[in-house]
């Protein structure tokens, strides 16, 4: 496995400007023992019901792991069944506590070979997500760093696409939401295709007339589409300037993949990859010519660690890299990435993210702005006002 370069707190490190070593930053080169490791579900309900072309939801399942190490709170999550939490609360906890955070590769391989005969990829890898991001979380705050400059960037601001359209909506509510990203200064929005295919090329022509000439319009299927299908729709969808087409065919599917990109209408893109669960799935997928931008979630694909690993590999492939989802965990790690396209604004993960943490990064311009100021991701959850949607105790 590749892994981004460790950062462990040598002696004699000092605060940069602003912060004082009184605030509690790494001095020592002692390690930084690993103290609790505690987990919880929330269900937080969407605002209307959606749906997309191969599933529908009402609600989104929240696991938030907080890890103490160094008399630092550490945060990450994942969105994924509430079994998640018993998972790292009763397995993982025991495997980490007392371990050094700073160490953080070492850490990772421990849980990995822990979870080996668990049927590691899906449910458990982002469990093991949620970890790693907590990891990194609390190593950037004991050395009183945010995580961005802990990484090291390459931006300062991440562009976005405003991410929803879903199949559920009217084409009314489809436009205004839309329209209402591309008013607030997001330049490309996505929409969602494939519940009712012979629908798809009206819904798009009346996004393209939402949205005016110049956003970006992206579709996603989902994998609904057979290849016929979706090649067919894609000249449809091109009439109508989509620049983007997003799991027109399943991701397991790398030969369709492959063929689709190949005959795809000129100047549209074939992204996928979100439920990618580490470095050997990318991998795959890139040497396949699936994709021309493949997506990484960093929620899923074994954490910041693993999403810097698809940045690797996209560097590697020349191929352009977008954060899936969840965009306040990505945001520290999208500054850092080389290969970094933009980040999904995805509808329901910032409606909740902003409902949960306080220092969810602000947006302006069509870009996410962390604040390079607070330490780690920046976050931190707001645990009394969410009481009420937590899904038993989980710790």
């Amino acid at each position: 496995m590749l892994h981004p370069p460790t950062f462990s707190a040598g002696i004699g490190w000092t605060a940069g400007p602003g912060t004082s070593v009184a605030e509690g930053t790494q001095r020592s080169s002692e390690p930084v023992r690993i103290e609790r490791v505690d987990a919880r579900a929330y269900a937080f309900p969407t605002d209307a019901p959606e749906a997309d072309g191969t599933f529908a939801w009402n609600s989104t399942t929240l696991v938030v792991v907080e890890l103490t190490a160094g008399g630092h709170r550490g945060l990450g999550y994942t969105y994924t069944d509430a079994v998640a939490a018993d998972l790292i609360s009763r397995v993982f906890a025991e495997e980490l506590r007392s371990q050094d955070a700073m160490d953080i590769p070492a850490r990772m391989v421990a849980l990995l070979r822990r979870v080996r005969n668990l049927g590691r990829p899906g449910l458990v890898s982002m469990a093991l997500s949620a970890v790693d991001a907590a990891l990194w979380d609390v190593k950037a705050r004991v050395l009183g760093l945010s995580l961005a400059r802990l990484l090291g960037a390459m931006r300062t601001r991440v562009p976005v696409y405003g991410s929803g359209g879903f199949t559920s909506y009217s084409v009314e509510r489809l436009q205004s939401q839309l329209a209402g990203w591309v008013e607030q200064g997001i330049p490309r929005v996505k929409m969602k295709v494939g519940t009712h295919p012979e629908q798809d090329v009206a819904r798009v022509r009346a996004a393209r007339q939402a949205i005016g000439k110049e956003a970006e319009l992206f579709v996603d299927a989902n994998g609904a589409y057979s290849a016929p299908q979706a090649l067919a729709l894609a000249e449809r969808f091109a009439e109508h300037r989509a620049s983007w087409f997003e799991e027109p065919v399943s991701s397991d599917d790398l030969p369709g993949l492959h063929q689709l990109r190949e005959r795809l209408p000129e100047g549209m893109a074939l992204a996928a990859g979100e439920y990618g669960d580490g470095g050997l799935y990318f991998r795959r997928m890139l040497e396949a010519g699936a994709v021309d931008v493949l997506q990484a979630d960093a929620t899923r694909c074994l954490g910041i660690t693993g999403f810097l690993q698809a940045d690797a590999l996209c560097d590697a492939y020349g191929v352009g890299l977008s954060g899936h989802c969840a965009p306040a965990i990505h945001v520290h790690a999208a500054c850092a990435a080389r290969r970094l396209v933009h980040l999904e604004y995805f509808h329901d993960h910032a409606r909740l993210e902003r409902v949960f943490f306080e220092g969810v990064p602000e947006l302006e311009d069509g870009a996410l702005v962390p604040d390079f100021s607070r330490p780690g991701l920046g976050l931190e959850l707001r645990r009394a006002d969410v009481a009420r949607y937590a899904l038993g105790a989980g710790t």
